[in-house]
């Protein structure tokens, strides 16, 4: 079954016939997390780096923001059974918002990434594939029962 992921939202599964599929990855970032002993995986749609913005929309909605919502991916992926020895991270989107890098002054994609490699690093969990940056929106979808993780973007197919 496809279980579209929203943006600002996240879901994790372990049925092995699950897709799971975020759209609109601009400068937002998708991050897919997987186990393949416990083929368990979930995939996050964050928009912006730090929930310090706006601590009230951050109690709302911890999936809006990288430091929020990246720590609750991870805590849902091991109740359903993930590892974190085992744990796969990749990576989409992240782009300029305005064309070009010099033209994008609040640079969100950059600081997008920068915040969530902060993260990793800080807990011991590396990227092991991701397609960042650029001025491309993305699409990322993740297969439960196999973690294969494709990224659509301008009519090109990539596998991470």
């Amino acid at each position: 079954m496809v279980h579209v992921v929203s943006i600002a939202d996240m879901k994790v599964s372990g049925n092995s016939g699950d897709v799971l599929i975020t759209h609109a990855l601009g400068s937002c970032l998708g991050i897919a997390v997987y186990d393949p002993i416990a083929r368990v995986g979930g995939l996050l749609h964050v928009m912006l780096p730090l929930s310090t913005v706006d601590p009230e929309r951050a109690k709302e909605n911890p999936y809006m923001f990288v430091d929020t919502g990246v720590p609750r991916l991870f805590l849902e992926c091991y109740k359903a059974g993930a590892k974190k020895q085992r744990i796969i991270v990749k990576v989409a989107g992240g782009a300029t918002s305005y064309g070009t890098e010099e033209d994008d002054v609040f640079q969100i994609g950059k600081r997008n990434m920068i915040m969530l490699r902060k993260l990793l690093w800080k807990n011991g969990i590396l990227i092991e594939a991701c397609d960042v940056g650029g001025t491309e929106s993305r699409t990322m979808s993740l297969e439960i029962g196999t973690g294969v993780v494709t990224v659509r973007s301008n009519g090109l197919v990539k596998t991470l």
